[in-house]
């Protein structure tokens, strides 16, 4: 079975020219077409993560970057975010893994790069894949083999000399600094080992000094930078000897900046540096020139992403920088900063959630996302900082349950819920986000259980915020769970206590639509329609596109049951392309099992069918199909009635297994009559200047009062 989004690949074009390596290159070609394992080792630098994706270019392959997961429990999730896999429910990341790994025909190559502090739980995982899924192949790329069954090692060596003086002549063509062959850049690049991360950051210095220079500072700074341990292999030393002696040419305040940007777990912007790392001999006017002085050197990269132009390091520059911030003393309260600016930000996209920038919020919390969890850990590892990281956990309610995320957020919330802190309403708010994300999920008990224990508590402190949101839960489960008169009185009374409190936003509107559902199972259409019509003015006021996709499939609900086909496909095409761009799976499965019955009623039941299965293939993904409930149900069944009645079963049965097939991109672009090149851009495809200014305000450590954020 062949799923299209898995064999087109997530590998980034080269941005420099691959030089040399054409022995190897051909030498690892040939292992990949004969084994199903493969490992390229090597120490750092030595450019195993080059010299794989030049491998495996054209091949369609996947590549999972392990570097900056600190965590061995995240590497499940790692695999799963890199495939770009959604899931709703309550399966852990490798059984996700496999649904959507298995299956006749089905082929993957998976690249697992930079693994090393991530060995047994890397080893295990693998391990099991491939026992699993018979289509699968791995290369993993670190500094250790995986020591598995079948595992071929491919050891990388230096680059030969001609290939490095090569390598060091072309990264100075980039700097605009004309370089040659010449006796001077031979000795460099012997004396570097033809390591290539030496020699590109060689040719990094090449601004300031000419190779003739760099050989002299080279000899006066070899000594005292080539220690480490007794037993290291001499390019390891070496390496942290171009490291180190890159290191030393820098000024006091790129030295300083270097040690701090170490904090940072993934990419950064200009803006978090500016927060993070000034003062104590750095002041901020002056950090843009110093970073971009570490850029010129090579020390720090740039890369323009869908959220503007961002940073990193690579993993070992930033573990230098980690030891010589971690000498200074100074690394508690650089992480403190780093936890701050986080905060800060979550906070600022979770208000502006509700606003004509929810698309680029989505973007921003996904680039960040290394970041994020970063602070979680964090906070969540300091029992001092425990209402800080339930904070932080409840105030991206938005991006767990709007944008594909719920398993991941329930491990933060659960975490988080379990931790005792002095500040109840960061724990009241992680609660009842906990209940909303495990409803998501169709776990029913423990949503209850949180939801309860958040209103008890919240009633006990008299906190009118954290009961109104605990009751407007409470009311969405009973609506999933087909009690609609208990649905419909908890959701009223909630909707009146936001009005009472002033509260509007997502969430709020939200609750209005869930109310129009429990109308519209109870046949009162016209309300329904009201309820509706007016959450769709009010999110058009105000830019918001997520909640509007809910309105909209009620609205299409109500329009079928008139008769109105036409408005109502008219209505879910509009509503199935924002819920795909936000990676909503559950509003996008909702809206493609409706689909299916207003085709059906339209005449082309052998379409309906297909539509039937490609929902039937996304449920999984989601939870407990229709939530298990009857009304939700009630349109799925009509549908496959109809289609068998005009199909008959062996029909159906094989326009059911058509639409399986289909990759998830697929089946949306199916449902939508569009190819697959025009289907609405995913979140954060564009940079709005206006949303761009917001994201760059100034961020603060939350006061205990900033817990009663309810987003």
């Amino acid at each position: 079975m062949r799923d299209d989004r898995l064999c087109d690949g997530n590998l980034p074009l080269e941005p420099d020219a691959f030089v040399g390596r054409s022995a190897e290159l051909a030498a690892l070609c040939v292992l990949l077409d004969s084994s199903r394992l493969v490992t390229v080792t090597g120490p750092a630098g030595i450019g195993k993560s080059r010299l794989a994706a030049r491998a495996v270019s054209g091949r369609g392959a996947w590549r999972v970057e392990l570097a900056p997961v600190r965590d061995p429990e995240f590497v499940d999730y790692a695999v799963v975010d890199a495939l770009g896999l959604t899931d709703h429910t309550t399966r852990l990341p490798r059984e996700t893994l496999l649904a959507h790994l298995t299956g006749p025909g089905r082929e993957l190559l998976l690249v697992l790069d930079g693994f090393e502090h991530l060995v047994a739980a890397c080893a295990e995982l693998v391990a099991d894949l491939l026992s699993r899924v018979p289509g699968l192949r791995v290369l993993a790329v670190g500094r250790r083999p995986l020591s598995l069954a079948g595992e071929r090692v491919f050891a990388l060596g230096p680059l030969a000399e001609d290939e490095a003086v090569e390598l060091f002549v072309d990264r100075a063509a980039q700097q605009g600094v004309p370089a040659a062959a010449d006796p001077d850049v031979r000795e460099l690049c012997r004396r570097l080992d033809g390591i290539p991360l030496a020699v590109e950051l060689a040719a990094g210095r090449l601004r300031a000094l000419s190779p003739g220079q760099l050989l002299e500072r080279f000899d006066d700074r070899f000594g005292l930078l080539s220690g480490g341990a007794r037993d290291a292999l001499p390019r390891h030393r070496t390496l942290r000897t171009a490291i180190g002696w890159s290191h030393e040419l820098c000024t006091p305040e790129e030295r300083l900046l270097w040690s701090r940007l170490s904090v940072f777990a993934g990419p950064f912007d200009l803006e978090a540096v500016e927060y993070v790392c000034v003062g104590d001999g750095l002041a901020e006017e002056d950090v843009l020139d110093v970073l971009t002085e570490l850029l010129a050197q090579s020390v720090v990269g740039r890369e323009e992403t869908a959220t503007g132009v961002r940073y990193r390091m690579l993993d070992t520059v930033r573990a230098y920088g980690a030891d010589w911030l971690a000498a200074t003393g100074d690394t508690d309260r650089l992480r403190r900063r780093h936890r701050d600016w986080y905060l800060g930000l979550a906070t600022w996209c979770e208000l502006d959630w509700f606003s004509p920038r929810q698309a680029e919020v989505a973007a921003r919390v996904e680039a960040e996302l290394p970041n994020l969890r970063h602070a979680l850990d964090h906070c969540l590892a300091d029992p001092d900082e425990a209402h800080l990281g339930q904070y932080l956990a409840g105030s991206l309610w938005f991006y767990w349950a709007g944008c594909g995320r719920l398993s991941e957020g329930r491990h933060w919330l659960e975490q988080a819920v379990r931790l005792e802190s002095d500040n109840e309403l960061s724990r009241l708010k992680a609660l009842w986000v906990l209940g909303y994300v495990a409803i998501l999920q169709g776990d029913k008990v423990p949503a209850l259980a949180a939801l309860q224990e958040c209103r008890e508590e919240a009633e006990r402190s008299a906190n009118p915020t954290a009961v109104a949101y605990a009751e407007h839960r409470t009311g969405c489960l009973a609506l999933v769970t087909d009690d609609m008169p208990r649905a419909e009185r908890l959701l009223r009374s909630s909707l009146a206590r936001y009005q009472e409190i002033g509260e509007l936003n997502s969430n709020v509107l939200m609750g209005q639509v869930e109310l129009a559902m429990a109308r519209a199972f109870q046949g009162d259409l016209p309300e329904a329609v009201r309820l509706c019509e007016d959450v769709r003015r009010i999110c058009e006021d105000h830019g918001e596109r997520w909640t509007r996709t809910y309105a909209l499939y009620v609205l299409a609900y109500a329009a079928w049951s008139a008769g109105e086909l036409t408005d109502a496909r008219t209505l879910l095409a509009d509503c199935l392309g924002a819920a795909h761009a936000f990676h909503d799976l559950l509003g996008s499965v909702l809206t493609i099992e409706l689909l299916a019955l207003v085709t059906a009623a339209q005449g082309d039941p052998a379409e309906a069918a297909v539509l039937q299965g490609a929902a039937a293939a996304m449920w999984p993904s989601v939870g407990l199909p229709l939530f298990g409930s009857a009304h939700y149900n009630a349109p799925h069944e009509l549908c496959e009635a109809m289609a068998r009645e005009r199909l008959g079963d062996e029909r159906y049965e094989e326009s059911v297994r058509a639409g399986r097939r289909l990759g998830r991109d697929a089946a949306v672009a199916r449902a939508l009559g569009r190819p697959l090149d025009a289907l609405p851009a995913p979140r954060g495809t564009a940079r709005h200047a206006q949303g761009a200014a917001v994201m760059q305000q100034p961020a603060a450590s939350p006061t205990r009062k900033g817990g009663e954020t309810a987003g």
